[in-house]
């Protein structure tokens, strides 16, 4: 894990039982690749939902699934990270 994510980790860990069910909320650009590599992210049984904004410009792209850790979430997130152009929110 890498030490940026400490403190996520921590924060994940504080009063929480797992597997719990965790809001994940990635913006890109409008591209269909990157929109590929985002959904390839999740698994076929979490919820994902896709906005446009008003320009067209950017997706937002938020999806709620059943984690079993931490450090699963912050793996999540790292494997985000490698896509161009993606914000975590």
């Amino acid at each position: 894990m890498q030490k940026e994510y400490q403190g996520l980790h921590d924060k994940l860990n504080e009063d929480v039982e797992w597997p719990r069910l965790y809001l994940f909320k990635f913006i890109i650009p409008n591209d269909n690749k990157k929109l590929a590599l985002v959904e390839s992210l999740f698994g076929a049984e979490a919820q994902v939902t896709i906005n446009t904004s008003r320009t067209g410009k950017y997706l937002s792209i938020s999806g709620k699934e059943i984690m079993m850790s931490a450090i699963e979430i912050i793996a999540r997130y790292e494997k985000a990270a490698e896509i161009d152009g993606l914000i975590s929110l």
